[in-house]
């Protein structure tokens, strides 16, 4: 049965074990807004939340402003604050593609009226990414609530959110995360910050705790390891480790002052991240099993017992890095890549500029597959790097048009998504 399994399909943010791999999948090495492209559709609205795939459908939401929008710029940088929220009629809407001929087999409004809050002119009010366990879909706007529909697009079941104020009023981005029969919602803001689980099939609340923290931007992390199942959240003061009813396990601090990647887990260690560009500190740790309590580095360590390794300075802003072979790689947004031996973090390389001609910069994050490293700039550049131990660049591929959302790969499709269109990359 095609889509049966999620290592076949693409069910959330960077796959269905958050590594952002994907090997053997028969993918092109080059492409452009016209080469090895198979379909490419316009998708209403405006958003940065990442496609998912399952079997044949590919999910992504996007919000539909009724009045002018206003165009970002590119790059980071001051004054993207907006100090109140737009005055137009927005509509919420999730969409189903089908992901052999890009035609929409479905689309459905959750919301209609004036946002709450303002966001940052890069973000917009659907980026976060929908998880899809292949019989439902849970759709989750920050500030505005969770939304579950079966693959045809019926509505099962919702729950509306109050909605806080973030940090100058950037507004949200944190996914949904999916667990078996459990689905789990962060919501760090500057108001009164927490972390939900709810029955997946009932959508009735399960347990709430509420989090000592300001807004965070990180997707939760479910780490299967040898000793026990944890869910894991990162946090501006601390990041945290619960159990799978929210007793919290342990807490590690030393995070930037702004913390937006994910964790994920390989070779038995937790790789947990920050790296606001504004900040001398920007680690990178690696944590093994079976902590307990506060396992923060006292002044001058590099290790403990529960931290195999960390980087002081190592940590990306907005993508989040990527475990391939056997190397730590790290994005920055200003569009440099490095390398540390992702067992120990020896450094296998130092920054290298990615491309010399100079970019907007990055904020999706890298995907890897058949010995290449990928990655793709706020100008829709895809960069195609060599994978291993020498840096090498292999080549470019352009589509024109600015991109902030991370790509889905399933079924040996590509799906990218620019600021108004999906494409389909395949190999012709």
């Amino acid at each position: 049965m095609v889509g049966a399994r999620a290592d076949d399909n693409w069910p959330q943010f960077r796959g269905s074990k958050s590594l952002g791999v994907a090997d053997g999948k028969n993918l092109p090495q080059t492409w452009s807004a016209s080469q090895n492209v198979k379909w490419k559709r316009e998708i209403p609205g405006y958003g940065w939340s990442c496609p998912i795939v399952w079997g044949d459908k590919i999910f992504v939401t996007s919000v539909v402003r009724e009045g002018e929008v206003e165009v970002p710029k590119k790059g980071l940088y001051f004054g993207g604050e907006r100090p109140t929220p737009s005055k137009d009629v927005h509509r919420w809407m999730v969409f189903c593609f089908d992901l052999s001929t890009g035609q929409k087999r479905w689309e459905k409004q959750v919301h209609q009226g004036f946002p709450a809050n303002s966001v940052h002119l890069k973000n917009t009010y659907a980026s976060e990414t929908p998880v899809t366990d292949g019989e439902r879909v849970y759709v989750y706007f920050g500030n505005l609530g969770l939304f579950c529909f079966d693959l045809e697009g019926k509505e099962l079941w919702s729950k509306r959110f109050e909605s806080f104020k973030t940090r100058n009023g950037w507004g949200t981005a944190t996914s949904p995360v999916l667990h078996k029969d459990r689905i789990y919602i962060a919501n760090d803001n500057e108001e009164q910050s927490s972390l939900v689980s709810f029955d997946a099939k009932s959508g009735n609340q399960l347990w709430r705790v509420e989090r000592d923290e300001k807004s965070n931007w990180a997707t939760p992390y479910i780490w299967e390891n040898e000793k026990r199942t944890e869910l894991v959240l990162p946090g501006r003061n601390k990041v945290r480790s619960y159990d799978l009813n929210g007793k919290l396990l342990w807490e590690l601090g030393g995070m930037s002052s702004i913390v937006i990647p994910t964790p994920f887990s390989q070779f038995g260690l937790l790789y947990v991240c920050s790296g606001y560009v504004g900040d001398t500190t920007r680690p990178v740790f690696a944590i093994r099993p079976g902590a307990a309590g506060d396992i923060s580095l006292k002044a001058g360590e590099t290790s403990n017992e529960y931290i195999a390794w960390s980087q002081k300075t190592a940590g990306p802003y907005n993508p989040s890095p990527l475990v391939y072979g056997d190397y730590f790689y790290v994005l920055f947004d200003f569009g440099f890549l490095s390398c540390h031996d992702a067992r120990t973090g020896k450094e296998i390389y130092a920054k290298q500029r990615i491309n010399t001609e100079g970019s907007s910069g990055f904020t999706s994050s890298p995907w890897a597959s058949n010995g290449k490293i990928f990655c793709l700039s706020e100008d829709g550049d895809t960069f195609v790097i060599q994978a291993g131990p020498e840096y090498k660049l292999l080549g470019k591929n352009s589509l024109g048009e600015m991109c902030l959302a991370t790509p889905a790969i399933a079924h040996g499709s590509l799906i990218i998504r620019t600021a108004s269109m999906l494409y389909s990359i395949q190999n012709n």
